[in-house]
């Protein structure tokens, strides 16, 4: 099967826009270190728990379970749930009245982001060919980059407005102060999106005979294919994984950095 599959461009706009707003609902809670340790009284190491920890616990290890369901079923729609989910828990995150809420509603941003990734790649490996698939990827990782920068401006630019404008009332949620306001009005656009995604075309799987017979490669072959190929998969982890710490540690804290020195 050469070329693309329709609705390939469609597919790659709606997945760069859902990478882009997974990083800025994972991200805006680094500019809002502040209002969040006043009203909670807590740490700099507790913030750390909840920026970090709580929704790396579970996005982690969800990776392999939701792409085997990937495998499975409908990657569009393992991809549409994930994306209503993290943006409700995003939402919840705005009516938290405690640490402990919060970081629940953490773990299940993390918990929906992972839902995203491993689908997105295997559906543009179908929607495009081996030519153009290369810039199909450059594109949707795109998101990381627009996205962590975007948290920055939306979330700054959103907090002063409500800032300015004092605590939001909402009837049954009460009154919501600025920062919680925030994580809201993030969480809202990805509801939108959800519709965008179910208008995606499935793609026909391209060259995988197993998936159209129901045949599966076994964890034991799977895990035989790690051991094989070890030392590529070790360097590869390892690398990610420490590219990962400096990047994230560095988004979570480089505007509170600023903040605290100028």
């Amino acid at each position: 099967m050469a070329g693309r599959q329709r609705g390939a461009g469609y597919a790659l706009l709606v997945l760069l826009l859902a990478y882009i707003l997974s990083f800025i609902d994972r991200n805006v809670m680094a500019v809002l270190i502040g209002p969040i340790r006043e009203d909670f009284a807590i740490s700099d190491f507790q913030y750390s728990l909840l920026h970090g920890f709580a929704f790396s616990m579970f996005y982690i290890f969800l990776g392999l379970p939701i792409a085997r369901l990937a495998d499975r079923g409908s990657r569009k729609w393992v991809i549409t749930a994930g994306v209503f989910f993290w943006s409700l828990m995003t939402c919840l995150c705005g009516v938290a009245r405690s640490f402990g809420a919060l970081f629940v509603a953490r773990v299940g941003v993390g918990v929906g982001e992972a839902a995203l990734s491993p689908p997105a790649y295997s559906l543009l490996s179908d929607y495009f060919d081996s030519a153009e698939l290369p810039r199909a990827l450059a594109v949707y990782t795109l998101g990381i980059t627009l996205g962590g920068g975007l948290a920055y401006i939306i979330g700054g630019a959103v907090y002063d407005y409500f800032s300015a404008h004092g605590a939001l009332h909402l009837p049954l949620l009460g009154e919501l102060r600025p920062w919680q306001t925030t994580f809201v009005m993030v969480g809202l656009p990805g509801f939108m999106l959800v519709l965008l995604l179910s208008l995606m075309v499935e793609p026909e799987r391209r060259d995988r005979p197993g998936a159209a017979t129901g045949v599966e490669y076994s964890l034991a072959e799977i895990g035989g294919q790690l051991r094989r190929y070890w030392q590529a998969y070790a360097s590869l982890i390892l690398s990610v994984s420490l590219l990962a710490v400096l990047g994230y540690g560095t988004m979570a804290w480089y505007p509170e950095f600023l903040v605290r020195n100028h």
